[in-house]
């Protein structure tokens, strides 16, 4: 559903560090940096730059409010369809994220893990993303995952794949494949199905993110542009997640 958010009500509940929101795991589908710029007369690269201060904010507040997981969508196997200069201006813009603030996510005790075919990317991202997880791998605070060049159609074709090919070398009985096994080997990086998923920019849709771990995740959509998104529209979220009944097919008590 799409809401309409009261900052002063909704900041009075979450306000201030260390306030636990009972959420393990928020998922966000960063959208609406192009429409940003457009609307101030703009090229794309503005609402991106402006974008990554988004993710800034949006760290800042896991880590007050005790969120252990995020993960962020940040650039899907569909993006490459975009003019050539504008995904290269992305490429440069991730380029320069990761240099400029992975050693001040690692000082913050923030994980970063990648998610997606980051294989097929320029050798340099490659080489960026490894280093990113290496400097931050011991870290315990919040582990923020990035979506890379991902699709989630195309990642549980690859996890089918894998069992298919396990069971044809005969390592694996067809029979014994259900959802535990299949989740398993889909989540590889071993993370919690997400409580909350937040889209901005008025869209309601989830355009391929991670449809098999969704399938139980209360869905908040955001009629702000990402750029524009701030702890006051992450708090509004929230809030609105903990109104749900969540029953997980159940009936309500």
């Amino acid at each position: 559903m799409s809401i309409k958010w009261a900052p002063a009500r909704v900041e009075t509940k979450l306000e201030g560090p260390g306030v636990a929101t009972g959420l393990e795991h928020v998922a966000i589908i960063m959208d609406g940096n192009r429409r940003w710029a457009r609307a101030r007369s703009m090229p794309p690269v503005f609402g991106h730059q402006r974008g990554a201060e988004a993710v800034r904010r949006t760290v800042e507040a896991c880590r007050e409010w005790q969120i252990p997981y995020l993960t962020l969508f940040a650039f899907s196997s569909e993006n490459w369809r975009r003019p050539e200069g504008e995904v290269g201006e992305l490429m440069n813009l991730l380029r320069f994220y990761l240099r400029r603030e992975i050693a001040e996510l690692s000082r913050n005790g923030v994980r970063i893990r990648f998610l997606g075919e980051i294989e097929t990317l320029a050798p340099d991202i490659i080489e960026l993303t490894a280093e990113a997880e290496r400097k931050t791998q011991s870290n315990v605070g919040l582990t923020m995952t990035i979506a890379l060049n991902y699709g989630s159609r195309r990642e549980i074709v690859l996890a089918a794949r894998r069992l298919a090919e396990r069971a044809a070398a005969g390592e694996l009985d067809p029979a014994s494949i259900d959802e535990d096994s299949f989740g398993q080997t889909l989540n590889r990086l071993g993370l919690p199905d997400p409580d909350l998923l937040i889209r901005t920019s008025g869209e309601q849709r989830i355009s391929n993110f991670l449809l098999w771990q969704l399938a139980y995740t209360e869905l908040v959509f955001l009629p702000i542009n990402w750029p524009a998104f701030t702890k006051e529209h992450f708090a509004a979220a929230i809030a609105e997640y903990r109104r749900r009944d969540r029953r997980y097919g159940a009936s309500s008590a």
